[in-house]
This record gives structure tokens, sequence and C-alpha cells, in this order.
């Protein structure tokens, strides 16, 4: 039977693939083979200086079609291990450089093109004079790339050819106007589940940027070196691809129907949403770019590229533009989804347990409170007679206050009940009792004790104090030092904004964020904005 089909057939060819691989190209057939190959992006980069002087910038047209060539001849190079050959590395250090930049200078132009139909939110700094500068650096390097790659291919016996295509066929001349909104929007009929859910993953994901907001420049010296945790390319990646699916659910779910018309603000949203993302798209590809052939962790560990692009002017874009004007973005589109929340405000309330370990302390009051500042809707919390904020910390400690008020009161009706004789007895006698008091109430689960043996007071009392007065002063004082604490069932109300006591409900359930002891515990994923 003849091997020529089936499962035998894919076993040869895979078997002659994998003896290609160990197989040594002579460097004549390899110049004749990419020589053939690279001519239609020679023939582009051919292009880039006279349209660069003629138009005074590059254009979409040239700058894809530079991409597209260059995504193939940097594809076959690495197939063939150019990356470690001393007479093709240099070349196809050329072609990465302009498939990266090539790839940077197309997202720069659509939001520079894109930017009059965006509504977004006016910002300090001038947003398209910044684009403009990082398309002017961009446009510098594809130039200086395509010079190189030529003068390579020179020096590599590439054939280089004479290609008299006429500059205009890479113009963009876009003309003025957009085709009339003629299809019907749909119809959507619950306009809070939909701007709610939008303005809060946007919230949600504004904190995936907070670690890009203490992001600096390095001094010039150090630029060589600057390493940032921050800065790689996988980090960026991510985030750009968060930014990518909310704005594809936006246009699953909103983009063409009637909510579009009854709040405005939802369009200003998309625009913010597409900004950070093709910044995003942006910082991703100069980091990878800067990591890989710029960064340099040792003298001598790769071929340096620094005389085509330099790290400061590099990290200048990177830092300055994509990254400074992420956080931009999104701190701007942060102030207008906690209004578009606060215009759709569905209010209830919920009972939700104290935290068990010492109440509303610092952790669980800041979780608390982040909780609520993270949506920017009014959150209350009653207690008897008290109401506070919920995004004010120092409004919970007042509310706990009165939490370890009523804990004492209720400790002091149970020691009450405990019967304590009445006489005043020795220092001695009256630890003992004392002892056994408090053994009693955790045994009941009414105390928690953190530490063993309890230290207990040398001065129980005066001969005037009763046994009852004693244990009631030690257990306020052992509490007052954190040496145990009161356990006791109690709620305060919160009233606010259903999607935001969903959250604080999802905190309380997950015991705040600590055990019994204080010991930190994971948060649920949906609360992991916390953790930024």
């Amino acid at each position: 039977m003849a091997n020529g089909g089936g499962m035998d057939g894919k076993k040869t060819d895979w078997v002659a693939k994998l003896s290609a691989v160990s197989t040594t190209i002579s460097d004549t057939e390899f110049t004749e083979f990419i020589s053939e190959r690279s001519k239609y992006l020679l023939s582009v980069a051919n292009h880039v200086p006279k349209h660069q002087l003629h138009f005074g910038g590059l254009t979409r047209p040239l700058l894809g079609r530079l991409m597209l060539q260059a995504i193939e001849i940097h594809e076959l190079l690495d197939t063939y291990g150019a990356k470690n050959n001393r007479r093709w590395r240099r070349f196809r250090h050329c072609v990465t450089t302009i498939r990266v930049f090539a790839d940077v200078g197309y997202e720069l132009l659509h939001i520079r093109h894109a930017l009059p139909g965006y509504r977004l939110i006016r910002i300090e700094r001038d947003f398209l004079d910044a684009t403009e500068e990082a398309l002017a650096y961009v446009c510098t390097i594809v130039l200086e790339a395509s010079t190189q790659i030529l003068e390579e291919a020179t020096d590599l016996g590439l054939d280089i050819p004479h290609d008299h295509t006429s500059v205009e066929v890479y113009e963009e001349a876009l003309p003025p106007g957009r085709l009339p909104h003629d299809v019907e929007t749909r119809k959507i009929d619950n306009v809070y589940e939909t701007v709610t859910l939008l303005a809060t993953a946007f919230l949600n994901l504004s904190e995936e940027t907070r670690s890009l907001r203490g992001v600096s420049m390095p001094e010039p010296d150090d630029c060589c070196h600057f390493k940032s945790d921050v800065l790689n390319q996988e980090t960026l990646c991510n985030l750009e691809d968060q930014f990518h699916n909310l704005q594809s659910l936006y246009d699953t779910y909103v983009c063409d129907t009637d909510v579009e018309d009854v709040d405005s603000d939802l369009l200003v949203l998309r625009g913010h949403i597409s900004v950070a993302m093709h910044l995003l798209s942006v910082g991703c590809s100069l980091a990878g770019y800067f990591q890989r052939y710029v960064y340099v962790a040792k003298e001598g560990s790769a071929d340096s590229l620094n005389s085509l692009v330099r790290a400061d002017e590099l990290l200048q874009v990177l830092i300055r533009y994509a990254i400074g004007y992420t956080v931009v973005d999104t701190l701007a589109a942060r102030d207008l989804c906690h209004s578009m929340l606060k215009r759709y405000v569905e209010e209830t309330a919920i009972d939700v347990s104290i935290p068990v370990y010492r109440g509303f302390h610092v952790r669980p009051s800041t979780l608390t409170a982040s909780i609520a500042q993270h949506y920017g809707t009014d959150v209350r919390m009653e207690l008897g007679d008290e109401t506070v904020n919920v995004a004010i910390p120092l409004e919970l400690f007042r509310i706990n206050e009165k939490i370890n008020a009523q804990k004492r009161r209720f400790l002091d009706e149970r020691i009450a009940q405990l019967n304590l004789a009445g006489e005043y007895g020795s220092p001695e006698f009256m630890r003992t009792h004392i002892q056994e008091a408090l053994l009693k109430l955790a045994q009941e689960g009414l105390i928690v004790i953190y530490e063993q043996p309890l230290d207990l007071t040398e001065d129980a009392g005066s001969e005037d104090d009763i046994l009852q007065k004693c244990t009631v002063n030690e257990v306020r004082r052992l509490l007052a030092h954190g040496k145990i604490d009161i356990r006791l069932d109690m709620t305060v109300k919160i009233i606010g904004d259903r999607r935001v006591l969903e959250d604080l409900r999802l905190l309380a359930d997950s015991g705040y964020g600590e055990d019994q002891y204080g010991n930190n515990i994971p948060l649920p994923e949906k609360l992991s904005y916390l953790r930024r």
C-alpha cells in the first residue's frame, strides 16, 4: 500500500520536515530565496523616503503594506534561524524594527483620525499634539530603518527592485463626511442594567491600570539599563486585551441601540475605552521592542540597535505618551462613570454582620470604604441612631465605638448573671475567680482569648470593690489592650445602590478579608479590584 495518503503519508511529511530543520542551507541558496521573497518589502521601503518628503509624513496605506511585508519576511528569517546567524542577524533587526514601528505608526494614525469622532472629556495635556509628536518620532524610525534595510540588502547581495510606482498610490486622501446612519436601532428595555454594567466594568478595569500611575522616566544614564516590572510587554498586552474585551462588550450590547440616545455619556465612555485600548497597543509594541532589542542586561549580550533606536527617545514615547495618556484617559472616564452610576441609583438596604475580629477596625473599614469609593455613589451605614458615610473610614471607626459600647454593656449584663461572690478577698483570690469567670465566658463563646495564659493585673481592686466590679474592670482592661474580644451576633444596616451593596454583602460574607484572629484571607475574584 502506498504511503502517499492517510496517517502514513502525514507521518512521512512530518519526518521530512523534521529532517529539513536539522539541515544547513547554503548561504548562496538562502540569499537567492530571500532575495526573491523580500523584493516586495524592499520595494515598499524604497518608497518611504520620497513618500515622507512628498507628504511630510507616512500614511496608513504605506505603513500597512510595510507591516504586512515585514511580518512575512520576519517569519521566514526566524524559520531559518537568522537571529543566530552573524551574516543575517542585522538584516533581521531591520525587518523587526520596520514591523514594530510600522504597526505603532498605524495605531497612532488611527488615533489621530478617530479623535474628532470621539467625545472625549477635556484633559489638561493636549492629547492631539502629543500624538503628533509621537507619530513624528515613529516616522523617523521607520525612515531610518527603511534606509538601513536597503543598505543591508545591498551588502547581502539581494536584488533591490526599481519600482516606479507613484507615491500617490500610498496617499490617504479622505473625503469629508460619513455615511448616513440608516440602520434601525435596537431597543433595550432595561437602561439601568446596561449603563451600570458598562460603567462598573470600566471602573473595575481602571483599577488594573493603577500600577501604571507611578511610572516615571529614568535618568539619561540609566536608560539603557532601565527595566520596570510594570512596563513589561505581558502587563501592557494583558491590559490591552481587557480593554478590547470591554469595547467588544459595548459594541455587542449597546452599539446601535436606543440606549445611546437615552444616555449620551455612553458614547463618551466608548471613546475613552477605544483610546485606552489603542494606547496600550502602542505601549505593548514599544515595551516588547525595548525589552528585546534595546535593554541590555550585560555588555555584549546582544547586537545593539542604539544607532537606530535610542533608549531615551523610545522610553519617552512609551512612558510619557502611551502610558501617561492611558492613565489620564482612564482617570478622566472614572469620574464620568461615577456620575453615570449616580443617575441610575437603585436604592435598597441590607443587613450585614459586623467583622468578627475587633469589628470595623482599620482593615475591614478600609475595604468597606474602598468599595463605596470605587462606585462613587452615596452609601450609608446605620446602627441605632448613628448614621455614617461608608466611603469614609474614620466614620466607620465611629460606628465601631458604638459597636464596642454595645458589646461591653452586653458582657456587663452577662457577668452580673454569674452570681460572683460579693466580698473582696486577697489579690490572689480575686485573680483566681476573675480567671474562672473569663474561662466560663470563653466556653460560652461570649469572648475569645488571644493570649494564653492571660496576664491579669496585680491590682485586682481595692477593699471597697466586689468581685463582680473587679471582673468587669478587668474584662474592659483586657479588651482595651487587645488581649480578648467580645463576640456578639450583631448586624448593621447599609443603605445605597443595589450594585454596591451586592459587593458589600460579598465582602461581609467573606469575613471582610480576615479570619477570627485577624489573619488575611483571600477575597473573591469579583472583589479583585480591592487588591490593587
